[in-house]
């Protein structure tokens, strides 16, 4: 089982969320035990993007055993292409495309999706199991 986190729990985990940080480090350390753990390259941009200390915070995630999978084509595309049907549904601008970008790459190179912002994936990727501290 391959697990890709998304940056809302691995930011509740690393900064300690008093509210969040509890169940999302547990959920990730279920999906630990059950497979392999993933992030994507927008992921890793966001959690890192969150401190000042790159390397440091780069470290963790590697501590965590989260293994960085670099976007593809295959996530450019499939990314585009639900972007575009939600905008052509009606979707406003305020979902912003790297949510699709880490949608799309939990689609392509992982079994399921660890977040915590189950509404969006389950309604913009309906075919892409979500997994929910």
């Amino acid at each position: 089982m391959i697990t890709a986190v998304d940056s809302s729990v691995l930011l509740d985990v690393l900064t300690g969320d008093p509210r969040h940080g509890p169940m999302s480090a547990q959920a990730l350390r279920q999906a630990g035990v059950e497979g392999a753990l993933i992030g994507s390259t927008v992921v890793w941009a966001e959690v890192i993007g969150a401190y000042s200390d790159p390397r440091g915070v780069s470290d963790r995630l590697d501590r965590l055993g989260i293994e960085l999978v670099p976007d593809d084509r295959e996530v450019a595309i499939t990314a585009g292409r639900v972007y575009r049907a939600y905008r052509a549904g009606g979707g406003t601008r305020r979902r912003i495309l790297p949510d699709f970008l880490i949608g799309a790459h939990a689609m392509v190179h992982a079994d399921r999706l660890l977040t915590r912002d189950r509404g969006f994936y389950r309604a913009q990727f309906s075919r892409l199991s979500i997994m929910q501290p």
